[in-house]
């Protein structure tokens, strides 16, 4: 537990950059440049994690007076990621999931059954957290640990499924994203987007950022689109002029820096590709393989970031109408581009289509989130987590409305 902790605690802007360096050394790079590449990439994660704090500190509130003002009352409350990464973390599973999920990666890439040496260890707490409901519902905690297990071997396969689109709209050469939030909307995101090719009129709705921009000219711009909607979140929140003023230039922000600090990335990033390409070449005539990283060097796409903005106000409405829904969305309603970071490659951009998408499987997420409340509560209190004042019911969108959480939960609970 110590030396996981110990491992946790560095936090990714320093984990990363060692398991790249290792990882570039043993790719054949030689050490100076590896060691450049890694710490490159360690800046580019800085730049994006100091790009989601301003997407996170503005939107956060926003989404909280949207809320209030909209006069929601619900009793499971949305704790938000970092409480569901903390219970994950805490909880028995918790303790063994970096070790498992390094050998469920080790196993199937020795045996070719994923192209993807997942290098995002702080993520894992994705599965930890699948386990972590698994015991909850079973009491057996080899049972939490077969379910991480499963869990992280899918999103590796969906890491390996989606890599291709995913490196070409987004144009990030050489890696996948076996996020265990993002990657899990892509079975559900394929099936939607053809549905929607196949209705009249809808299926001819052009609105990726290239379209808008041609369309409405300095107006349909990134920046632009990030102002107007970050203006348009501040009245429905009703700010004042200088708060909603405030809130539309720091989504202005992040549309614009965002993509300035993955560049920043890549070029660390690169070398290390390379080195991957020449060593599958020399080792295994010409195989490939993608270095698996979090979803955050994708969210601040133009395609992304407008979505998740759209979806905020449409997410506490959902809340509102859906019969059944207990759960009062809050500290995960600045994750939604997580949600959609790997739709939007699917819908080549459409923002149209990905919030349709987006719509629907917030719908059912707040629903599943809903059922998994009491588990979610009883892991909560298993971890010895501090619920918030007045809180007796938990859960959370990510991961407590996961559709793949969810699904290997009702599974695995049939052996409890």
């Amino acid at each position: 537990m110590s030396v996981i902790k110990f491992i946790l605690d560095l936090g990714a802007v320093v984990m990363l950059p060692i398991i790249i360096f290792a990882l570039g050394l043993i790719l054949g790079e030689k050490p100076g440049k590896a060691f450049r590449a890694a710490i490159t990439i360690g800046i580019g994660f800085i730049g994006i994690n100091l790009v989601i704090g301003l997407l996170v500190n503005n939107l956060g509130p926003a989404a909280k007076a949207m809320v209030e003002n909209m006069g929601v009352k619900l009793d499971v409350i949305d704790v938000g990621w970092p409480a569901a990464a903390a219970i994950a973390f805490a909880s028995k599973v918790g303790a063994l999931v970096i070790p498992i999920g390094l050998l469920v990666n080790i196993i199937m890439l020795a045996t070719r059954t994923t192209k993807t040496v997942n290098v995002d260890l702080w993520n894992y707490w994705h599965f930890a957290f699948t386990g972590a409901l698994v015991t909850a519902a079973t009491g057996n905690l080899t049972i939490g640990m077969i379910a991480a297990a499963i869990n992280a071997a899918i999103v590796l396969k969906l890491g390996d499924w989606t890599a291709p689109m995913v490196q070409e709209f987004y144009g990030i050469p050489g890696i996948s994203i076996p996020h265990g939030f993002s990657a899990a909307y892509v079975p559900i995101a394929i099936p939607l987007d053809k549905l929607i090719d196949k209705i009249p009129v809808i299926n001819k709705i052009e609105a990726d950022p290239e379209h808008i921009s041609k369309k409405f000219g300095v107006f349909g711009e990134p920046v632009m689109v990030g102002l107007i909607l970050g203006i348009i979140l501040g009245l429905l929140a009703k700010y004042d002029a200088k708060a909603t003023l405030n809130l539309g230039m720091s989504m202005a922000g992040v549309m614009f820096l965002m993509p300035r600090m993955v560049k920043i990335l890549m070029e660390g990033l690169l070398p290390v590709s390379e080195a991957a390409k020449s060593f599958m070449q020399r080792k295994f005539a010409g195989k490939e393989f993608y270095i698996g990283l979090d979803s955050a060097v994708l969210i601040g796409h133009p395609a992304a970031i407008a979505t998740a903005l759209i979806l905020v106000p449409i997410t506490i409405f959902l809340a509102l109408i859906i019969p059944g829904n207990r759960v009062l969305p809050f500290g995960d309603l600045a994750t939604i581009p997580f949600m959609v970071a790997i739709i939007a490659p699917i819908v080549r951009g459409n923002v149209f289509r990905s919030v349709i998408i987006g719509a629907i499987v917030i719908a059912v997420g707040l629903l599943i989130a809903t059922n998994v409340s009491p588990l979610h509560t009883q892991a909560a209190i298993d971890a010895a987590f501090k619920f918030p004042e007045g809180a007796s019911s938990i859960s959370s969108i990510c991961d407590g409305a996961n559709p793949l959480t969810w699904v290997l939960l009702k599974i695995m609970s049939i052996f409890g």
